[in-house]
């Protein structure tokens, strides 16, 4: 099945194939999701990563383990986390792919107007150039924005297929995985971050909290621009 008709938009095929696609994996075992994506787009999909814990990477090896992991390295990452992909790395061997941002650490620095943009979203765009699909970590439960989202999706910003495989899960859901398969946790877990980004806008989480009021706090900030 041809993913886009000759003007460059989806294909009417494609487009009922995802919609029902989203609707019978909606609340599906995400290893389903993944499975059915990389059968869908063999050599085609692509995991984008932000290495804040190991479940979603744990899962998409399991199914391909050569599926091709973007990390984007924005320059403002914790030297934690810059030591977690490294570690994560190591142990899946993973066919990973490390972006940087075409600007310099002293142009649109971390948490300017348009950081996100250069250093996250142009930097994805061109990783996933070629493929068929992107996979991501996103979650229902993370911001309002989000709320609504599909398990799969036609990404019209970027002309490919979007796969959300734990978007019907929560915090505790992945904690669960992560429990259940003995998976190395980010170091910064230990000392009150739970949803981690660049160090200059993260900040520790009381526990109680959202998870999400850790980043860019007091800015009114949720998104980056990845999922919007």
């Amino acid at each position: 099945m041809e993913l886009e008709s000759e003007d460059g938009a989806p294909s009417a095929e494609l487009l009922a194939e995802i919609d029902e696609a989203a609707t019978r994996f909606d609340k599906a075992d995400p290893v389903q999701i993944i499975e059915w994506t990389v059968r869908r787009f063999p050599g085609g999909a692509a995991l984008a990563a932000s290495f804040q814990d190991a479940a979603l990477l744990d899962m998409a090896v399991s199914v391909d383990p050569s599926i091709e992991v973007i990390f984007l390295d924005t320059g403002f990452h914790f030297p934690e986390t810059l030591a977690y992909v490294e570690r994560l790395r190591k142990r899946y061997d993973l066919n990973l792919v490390v972006t940087h941002p075409e600007v310099p650490l002293d142009e649109f620095p971390c948490g300017s107007p348009r950081c996100c943009e250069l250093r996250k979203v142009v930097p994805l765009a061109k990783a996933l150039r070629g493929h068929g699909a992107w996979i991501t970590g996103l979650k229902r439960v993370d911001t309002p924005e989000r709320a609504e989202a599909p398990v799969i999706a036609w990404d019209p910003s970027r002309n490919m297929v979007k796969v959300n495989p734990v978007a019907a899960w929560d915090d505790d859901d992945v904690d669960a995985y992560v429990a259940a398969h003995d998976l190395p946790r980010h170091p910064l877990n230990y000392v009150g971050y739970v949803s981690i980004g660049c160090a200059p806008t993260t900040v520790p989480v009381p526990e109680g909290h959202h998870p999400r009021e850790g980043r860019w706090a007091g800015t009114g900030k949720t998104e980056c621009g990845l999922h919007v």
